[in-house]
């Protein structure tokens, strides 16, 4: 019961994520962190098979990394985003991925931007996005309250809404959300939104 989904304000882009890591009926745990820092101005949330979640997002960090260590620039959020989109599309031919991406970026020339790639390689440049079955409530409240040129305490607002929603309304809903945010000082960890903590295993 996954939920990934993300938004763009006036000078950031935000994008949230629950922290479980499911399979079948088991929680193996709900400190998971799905969103990934590809670099000092890029974030990208993942949803779908950890195996597949974890492997593509770190191959993708890995290449925007060597990207920048043999040109000298980083690639910008729009290039990063068309590269991940045609590694999903040769792989889809191959041995697909089932994983599907919120990439936020903030750069100097264009600003914030946010874009969804879906694991069939359909690339999006978009306001708002969302993934999983939290996506049902998280994009009826950001159709309802998202504006444009939301200030960042706006959009915290909003993102409680939809993950209070998600929560009340999601008959097996994630207990734990992990808020990262990208702007012109950098992507960085905002906040999460915790209602359980992995405790300790007790010795027997």
């Amino acid at each position: 019961m996954e939920s990934v989904f993300g938004l763009v304000g006036k000078d950031f882009a935000i994008v949230v994520a629950d922290s479980s890591a499911v399979h079948s009926i088991l929680v193996h745990k709900t400190n998971e962190d799905k969103i990934m820092l590809l670099d000092s101005h890029k974030i990208m949330g993942a949803s779908g098979e950890t195996g597949d979640r974890a492997q593509f997002t770190e191959y993708i960090q890995k290449n925007v990394a060597l990207y920048q260590f043999r040109n000298g620039i980083p690639l910008t959020t729009a290039a990063t985003a068309n590269f991940t989109r045609g590694e999903l599309a040769t792989a889809l031919r191959k041995n697909p991925y089932q994983v599907n991406i919120i990439l936020a970026g903030y750069d100097k020339e264009t600003g914030p931007s946010l874009y969804y790639i879906d694991y069939i390689a359909s690339l999006h440049k978009l306001e708002k996005a969302a993934f999983g079955y939290g996506s049902y409530f998280a994009l009826s409240m950001m159709d309802r309250h998202y504006h444009r040129d939301m200030t960042v305490e706006e959009a915290i607002e909003l993102v409680d809404k939809c993950i209070v929603e998600i929560r009340s309304r999601l008959v097996v809903a994630p207990p734990n959300f992990v808020i990262k945010i990208v702007d012109k000082e950098g992507a960085r960890e905002y906040a999460w939104r915790q209602s359980i903590k992995d405790g300790s295993v007790l010795e027997a």
